[in-house]
């Protein structure tokens, strides 16, 4: 019998989840919870194998709550619900400790089907959010900062810039700056691959 946790922030939610669970002839619904720092108290007191977890719950989100039960209760597996356009990235989900990513619209069998995956010891994330992590993440450039830094690719001085877009020099300097803060860089050579990388240039 494998022992379950529901958590989930809404009250017909996590009812009717814990309910079609207990369906299962060999899932049994030990314990829910109705935000992050019950789930974590539920768990520890329930000692569930595996924790179906909205990842948006209130209080603790689900990557928190993922988080403490991989540290103090690691035989938990934890598999996350996602909302309709919130799926996380896949690869922070799963480095979290995250054995399970589905959507909530997912039909229960599916769920009760990940759910014997991560008891066994597998990893399942559903196909279309494995999918939308091969598509580059959306470019904070505008336009022309992009172009800008297009144009910055081996260090090409910043007159030469201006020149060649018809921008006064300290407009590419400006729209340079940004690019750098907007990416994290710790210069234009650094932003220029960072964009690079990511598919935006």
């Amino acid at each position: 019998m494998i022992r379950v946790l529901v958590a989930d922030g809404d009250a017909l939610v996590r009812l009717a989840l814990a309910s079609l669970l207990a369906l299962e002839l060999d899932v049994e619904v030990v314990a829910t919870a109705a935000d992050g720092g019950s789930t974590v108290a539920a768990a520890l007191a329930s000692r569930p194998d595996v924790a179906v977890v909205d990842l948006a719950i209130p209080g603790l989100d689900g990557f928190a709550v993922t988080a403490e039960l991989t540290r103090a209760l690691p035989s938990c597996a934890v598999v996350l619900l996602t909302a309709r356009g919130r799926a996380p990235h896949p690869h922070r989900a799963l480095a979290t400790g995250v054995k399970g990513l589905l959507p909530k619209s997912s039909p229960a069998r599916a769920l009760a089907d990940v759910i014997r995956r991560v008891h066994a010891g597998g990893r399942y994330v559903e196909p279309a959010v494995a999918a939308n992590a091969l598509l580059p993440p959306p470019c904070p450039l505008t336009p022309q900062e992009l172009e800008v830094l297009r144009q910055a690719e081996h260090d090409t001085p910043v007159a030469e810039i201006a020149r060649r877009m018809g921008l006064a020099p300290g407009t590419v300097r400006n729209y340079l700056s940004a690019a750098v803060g907007k990416l994290g860089a710790t210069d234009r050579s650094d932003a220029f691959t960072t964009a690079h990388d990511h598919g935006w240039l």
